[in-house]
């Protein structure tokens, strides 16, 4: 009786600490079309952003637990991924896939109360990320695009139910800066392999240290690039210069992003967010000057 009573407990947070509620905070991406557009003030669109964040929540969720019962054998040969509960044996891999069953359900649900156009978003990201789980992770330069399309599809998804079209510029931005942290993520995993040895993915093996800052330092260009353009469309529309200064502390979080990158120090882009005070700070003038260029 104590044993089970001790056991539940463990397997319920072993579960909890699977999903990853630490990673919810890239779904706040869903604001940033309903943000950018001058309309996150208003009641129905914060209904669909919010209903975006929850359906994107369970759906991310539901694919780190696939993600990790597939990889659970590989990922007890890795210093780090071996203490993942599913991976240390805490959570049984059928208990995981079932877990994982249900949270995609609840997500396809949230969607079809957001509308259709949601729902079908959400097929498409569980279907692409499904496809990532089991096999596309492998393939190189795909496996790339598939987890940066993760941070494409937020940030459209925030003004589907609204009917909000997002900029084409602002989704240049969202693309290439996905495909900058993600090659930034993967240039970490090959700098702790070359330093410690640890067992890498398949995909890793087809990829050089010089190959991955290319693609890091390209997609940095072009963010920075396309994000002037939208600065400066934003600016003629709203007769300002606050768009245009926006520029500054975006510039500079790029740069300030790219040392840690480039020191390998970028593995977990959630983990740098929240312990880099001078990136939070750059994070939030970024903020207030474009709320000062839409809404003043």
């Amino acid at each position: 009786m104590t044993v089970a009573t001790e056991t539940r407990p463990s397997v319920v947070r072993g579960l909890v600490r699977a999903a990853r509620p630490h990673q919810w905070t890239k779904n706040v991406l869903v604001l940033a079309t309903p943000f950018t557009s001058s309309r996150i003030t208003e009641t129905v669109v914060l209904r669909s952003a919010a209903l975006a964040f929850v359906a994107f929540c369970c759906a991310a969720s539901a694919v780190y637990l696939i993600n990790d019962a597939k990889d659970a054998e590989a990922d007890r040969a890795h210093p780090k991924k071996r203490d993942r509960p599913i991976a240390a044996g805490i959570v049984p891999v059928p208990l995981a896939f079932a877990t994982a069953a249900v949270l995609m359900a609840a997500s396809l649900a949230v969607g079809a109360v957001a509308g259709w156009k949601l729902l079908v978003l959400m097929i498409v990201y569980l279907a692409v990320q499904l496809g990532y789980c089991f096999g596309l992770k492998h393939q190189p330069v795909l496996e790339l695009c598939v987890v940066a399309s993760g941070f494409l599809l937020r940030s459209i998804a925030g003004g589907l139910g609204a009917g909000i079209a997002p900029s084409q510029w602002f989704l240049l931005v969202t693309a290439f800066g996905s495909l900058f942290i993600v090659a930034g993520k993967r240039y970490a995993e090959i700098k702790l392999f070359h330093d410690t040895g640890a067992a890498i993915r398949h995909s890793l093996t087809k990829y050089s240290a010089t190959y991955l800052r290319f693609v890091w330092a390209t997609s940095a260009a072009v963010m920075n690039m396309t994000y002037g353009l939208w600065a400066f469309e934003l600016g003629q529309r709203t007769g300002g210069s606050w768009a245009a200064l926006s520029m500054i502390p975006f510039v500079i979080a790029v740069l300030r992003y790219a040392v840690d990158v480039d020191s390998g120090r970028a593995g977990a882009p959630d983990d740098l967010a929240r312990s880099d005070r001078v990136l939070q700070s750059l994070g939030i003038a970024w903020v207030v000057t474009v709320a000062l260029a839409i809404y003043l």
